[in-house]
């Protein structure tokens, strides 16, 4: 049997439009169920994001092995993509995120379980 992989985890940052944040909030409080299943289907898990000051940060963690593919599956989802078209004019990424990249990356530094 597979010894299952230890969880990646994942931060990334981006700016919300300060006069967009209440409605992203609402967004929030009711996110499509099948932007939801996708989430899972991805096997993403614990995925949180946060607010402070117009700046966005999301975690995750993800479960599987091969990142991008699930990554690319994701992103072909027409749920997600619909749910995207209504999220990104509410934000602003980070001018200098990596090619190809919405919301920034971020490098962990510390980890204790």
């Amino acid at each position: 049997m597979k010894t299952p992989n230890p969880p990646r985890r994942f931060g990334m940052l981006l700016r919300v439009k300060p006069d967009r944040f209440e409605e992203y909030k609402r967004y929030h409080t009711a996110v499509w169920p099948e932007v939801l299943e996708r989430i899972t289907a991805s096997r993403i898990r614990n995925y949180s994001i946060y607010h402070r000051e117009g700046w966005l940060f999301a975690y995750f963690e993800y479960l599987g092995d091969d990142f991008e593919a699930d990554m690319k599956l994701m992103a072909a989802d027409v749920a997600t993509r619909r749910w995207w078209s209504i999220m990104e004019p509410m934000q602003t990424p980070l001018p200098n995120r990596e090619p190809g990249e919405w919301w920034a990356r971020m490098e962990e530094v510390f980890h204790h379980d």
